[in-house]
C-alpha cells in the first residue's frame, strides 16, 4: 500500500463522492477509481459500497479510515524531520572551547545560532588544542576554538575575531601609573605565564618577543588557564601579558593596561574543523561566524 494510495483512500472516505474527492485532489476521476480498486485489489478485500449518491465505507474501510490519518501524519513527519535535518535545523553540533575562549565572543555565536536554530543540541566540551585536533579527527566534535593552531592537512582553520594584548597588573604597581606598557618595562617583572603547554601557544609567543625584543624574563608561574593566571595576578604574585577577552573576567584588585610592542599586537581566536565535512550544520556555523566577522568590518587576510 503506497502512501499515495493512502491519501486518495482518505480523500474519498471523507468526501464519500468520486467526483468530490478527485476535486479535492486535483486529479481526474477515472485515475482515482482506478487506484482505489487496485488498492481494494491489494489488501483482497472491499473498501467502499458505490450507490447512486457516491460511495460508503465498509467495515473494512472503516478500519482502514481508523489507521490511515496517522500513517500519513507519521509520514509528512518523518519528511519535515528529514528536511531540517538535511538544511541543518535539527541534530547536533559539537564544540570544542578553550579558557579565555569562552570569555568573550564564542558565548554569542553560540547564542546566535541557538536562536537561529534552536531544534540543534549544542554540547560544549573543554579541550587543550591538541585535543580539540584529537577529537575532530576521531569525529568528538563538529568544531573547535583555539589561537595559533598548527597546519595540518586535514584540518581547516578560519580566524573568528582578533584582539590586542594586554598587560594585567594588580592594584598598586607601579606600572598601573602608566597609559600603556612596554616589554622594556616588563624587564625581570616577576611573570605569569598560561597556559604551560607542550604545544605551541601563548606562552610560547611571550617568551620568544621577550627573546626577540631583548628583555629579560623573570617566570614566576606557568599555569594553565587564563583565570588561575589573572587570579594570581589579583592576589599579587606577579604581572602577566594577557589577551583583551581576559578583562571579562572581572577580578576585583587586577589593572589592564594596553601593552605596546613590536612582536605582540594582535593575536587570531580561531576555528577549527575536519576540511571534508560537508555536514550542513557546520557549514551553517562556519556562515554564522563570517557573517558575524564581516559586520565588525574586520580586515580579511
Amino acid at each position: 500500500m503506497e502512501l499515495k494510495q493512502m491519501r486518495y483512500f482518505l480523500a474519498l472516505a471523507e468526501e464519500l463522492n468520486f467526483g468530490r474527492a478527485a476535486e479535492r485532489l486535483h486529479m481526474a476521476q477515472p485515475p482515482l477509481t482506478r487506484n482505489i480498486r487496485a488498492l481494494e485489489e491489494e489488501l483482497g478485500t472491499q473498501l467502499f459500497i458505490r450507490t447512486a449518491k457516491g460511495a460508503d465505507l465498509t467495515e473494512a474501510g472503516r478500519a482502514l479510515l481508523d489507521e490511515v490519518p496517522n500513517i500519513l501524519a507519521l509520514s509528512r513527519r518523518a519528511e519535515e524531520r528529514a528536511q531540517l535535518a538535511g538544511q541543518g535545523y535539527t541534530g547536533q553540533l559539537d564544540v570544542g572551547i578553550f579558557s579565555s575562549g569562552i570569555l568573550n565572543v564564542i558565548p554569542r555565536l553560540l547564542a546566535d545560532f541557538h536562536t537561529e536554530r534552536p531544534e540543534v543540541k549544542i554540547g560544549l566540551h573543554n579541550m587543550s588544542k591538541s585535543e580539540q585536533i584529537a577529537a575532530l579527527r576521531e569525529r568528538r566534535i563538529t568544531i573547535g576554538f583555539n589561537r595559533l593552531v598548527p597546519d595540518e592537512s586535514d584540518i581547516g582553520v578560519d580566524w573568528v575575531q582578533r584582539e590586542p594584548f594586554l598587560v594585567a597588573l594588580y592594584e598598586g604597581h607601579p606600572l598601573c601609573d602608566k597609559k600603556t606598557v612596554t616589554l622594556r618595562d616588563l624587564d625581570n617583572e616577576r611573570m605569569i605565564l598560561y597556559p604551560n603547554a607542550p604545544v605551541h601557544g601563548l606562552a610560547q609567543e611571550v617568551t620568544s618577543a621577550f627573546r626577540v625584543e631583548g628583555v629579560r624574563l623573570r617566570v614566576e608561574q606557568e599555569v594553565e588557564d587564563v583565570v588561575t593566571c589573572i587570579a594570581l595576578v589579583a592576589s599579587r604574585f606577579g604581572v602577566s601579558v594577557t589577551t583583551e577577552s581576559a578583562v571579562n573576567l572581572r577580578l576585583p584588585g587586577v589593572v589592564y593596561r594596553p601593552l605596546k610592542s613590536s612582536q605582540l599586537r594582535e593575536i587570531e581566536l580561531s576555528c577549527l574543523y575536519r576540511r571534508e565535512d560537508t555536514s550542513p550544520i557546520l557549514l551553517a556555523f562556519l556562515k554564522l561566524i563570517r557573517s558575524s566577522r564581516s559586520k565588525k568590518n574586520l580586515p580579511r587576510h
